[in-house]
């Protein structure tokens, strides 16, 4: 495998991320929730940190980058540089990092907050993408509109489907007890629900998640099915109405 992925939980219920490329031995770290658990995990296996990649400004995404940056390049998008913590580099949607061998693609996922990035692994599969699509869930429409919202998911959606998916939270377990107020009768989302539990009494991660398990299982993902169109009441609206509204009962769930 040309890149190592360890999950660090931090804070309550927040995920970082380090990823070491194996041909250069560099190391990249996505967000920065705090830094004690972060620099351990570092210290655990030698490694040191080549860069810190930033989905968002939001507290609980940076308030480690200034304990973790000495030697770090970090890196941001240039459209939210006056909310992040100082920048060595900024891209934009569209542009690439490179780590060693392993680059990421960025790209816009505004919604949950304006300027919100996700960094994409085409090569390995796999997508970090924080606060915008989550495990059984996304982000709240804090900034943007719903319309931004359905339309970074809809970039998402369009991974291919062994795409694996690191996201910002652990909130698997309200996502999916919500998810099942909209499809009771989706039994693979029953049987996520049921080894996220396991997951959780057992102390890992529940992520990564495959696109296709949240593509199964994920109503913000669903709003095309008709049987999620069926328990909003809007059986003929376009999908992105029909996000709209899981969106607004998540809210008040």
């Amino acid at each position: 495998m040309p890149v190592e992925i360890v999950t660090v939980p931090c804070l309550r219920d927040n995920y970082a991320y380090l990823l070491r490329d194996e041909a250069s031995g560099k190391v990249a770290l996505v967000d920065a929730p705090e830094a004690a658990p972060i620099a351990d995990a570092l210290a655990a296996r030698g490694w040191t940190l080549s860069q810190i990649w930033i989905t968002h400004h939001h507290a609980d995404h940076i308030d480690g980058v200034a304990a973790l940056r000495a030697g770090a390049e970090v890196i941001g998008n240039t459209a939210d540089r006056a909310r992040l913590p100082a920048l060595d580099r900024e891209v934009s949607d569209g542009e690439t990092v490179s780590l060693g061998q392993t680059t990421a693609r960025v790209i816009d996922v505004s919604g949950h907050t304006i300027g919100h990035i996700a960094f994409v692994l085409d090569d390995d599969h796999a997508a970090f993408t924080a606060d915008s699509l989550m495990a059984l869930g996304c982000g709240r429409v804090v900034e943007g509109t719903m319309e931004m919202m359905w339309a970074s998911l809809s970039k998402l959606a369009a991974l291919p489907d062994e795409t694996a998916l690191y996201s910002g939270h652990n909130y698997g377990v309200a996502n999916a007890k919500f998810a099942l107020s909209i499809e009771p009768g989706n039994a693979a989302l029953k049987s996520r629900l049921a080894a996220i539990e396991t997951a959780n009494a057992e102390g890992r991660p529940i992520v990564p998640a495959t696109l296709a398990e949240e593509k199964a299982t994920n109503p913000f993902l669903r709003a095309a099915e008709p049987s999620v169109k069926a328990a909003v009441t809007m059986p003929d609206a376009p999908d992105g109405e029909v996000f709209a509204e899981v969106r607004r009962r998540k809210d008040r769930f």
